[in-house]
């Protein structure tokens, strides 16, 4: 039972949360234990909010996760954790988050339910929207980015929010590709917005992110605002890599026919783990030691 509750608040999922860290490392504050602390609370917590706002969705979708042929295995769906089960987890999730958001500020406190109400909207009503619902899915992670600036009391950068939606959406249309491709004729049947899409569509909503993050990241490091307010003019060097990573994640969803579980392609590919690991390398060698 304990493995089942486990898979339950998908932990692999929390790799996600990450994002919450970022303004912590753009804004040079990893140097300061207060706010390494800080952030890392605030990462732990969303976490917990994360976990609650999957188990809800899976206690709402658990039907037509019987008929998706990966998702038919997850604990609501095949019947191995009840729906009450769920419920008392949902509840106690939310009391342990809303309790440590409101010790570190009451602006945490808010993103914090601006994030849960996102999800249930998304849940209930928004998947069902062309386009809109891969954007809700993108704003997920804007507001986590927001929510690491708000916690270590920094402002948040304009290029951080930016370039994290434009990510994120970048993800999301190569998700809804993989399941269009993936499900084929039973697509609808797992998720009717699919309906909605076609491998075409998907393929140009792709296309122009994929450009808008390459060109936003790269405007990013050559800013001279960025500059200044950083101290450094060399994180131009860290292009390279994101341009590695956004073609190398094109690949696997054209050819490998992966891109289902952005979080599960980073686990188990090793050239974009070994990406993203020397991106972040860099940034850090960037911004603290040069």
């Amino acid at each position: 039972m304990l493995t089942n509750l486990i898979s339950l608040l998908r932990p692999t999922q929390w790799l996600k949360n990450g994002v919450v860290l970022a303004a912590l490392v753009f804004a040079g504050e990893g140097g300061r234990v207060g706010a390494v602390e800080q952030a890392l609370l605030a990462t732990v917590l969303f976490c917990l909010l994360s976990s609650a706002a999957y188990t809800f969705n899976d206690l709402v979708d658990r039907e037509q996760d019987r008929r998706h042929p990966l998702k038919k295995e997850r604990p609501l769906a095949s019947g191995r954790v009840t729906a009450a089960q769920a419920v008392m987890i949902i509840v106690v999730l939310l009391a342990i988050a809303l309790t440590g958001a409101w010790f570190i500020n009451p602006g945490f406190l808010a993103l914090s339910l601006g994030f849960l109400a996102l999800n249930l909207l998304y849940t209930l009503f928004l998947k069902d929207i062309v386009i809109v619902d891969v954007m809700s899915i993108a704003l997920g992670f804007v507001l986590r980015a927001y929510a690491g600036a708000l916690a270590i009391d920094v402002p948040a950068s304009k290029w951080l929010l930016i370039n994290t939606l434009l990510l994120a959406l970048f993800l999301g249309f190569g998700k809804r590709r993989h399941e269009l491709v993936l499900l084929e004729d039973n697509a609808v049947a797992h998720r009717k917005i699919l309906y909605r899409y076609s491998p075409y569509l998907l393929d140009q909503c792709i296309g122009v992110t994929t450009a808008s993050v390459v060109v936003m990241y790269m405007l990013y490091t050559f800013s001279t605002e960025v500059s200044t307010k950083l101290g450094t003019e060399y994180l131009y060097l860290t292009i390279p890599f994101v341009v590695y990573g956004i073609f190398r994640y094109l690949y696997l969803i054209h050819k490998e026919e992966k891109g289902g579980s952005p979080t599960s392609v980073l686990i188990s590919d090793r050239p974009i783990l070994l990406t993203v690991v020397l991106w972040l390398l860099t940034v850090v060698l960037i911004l603290y030691f040069l």
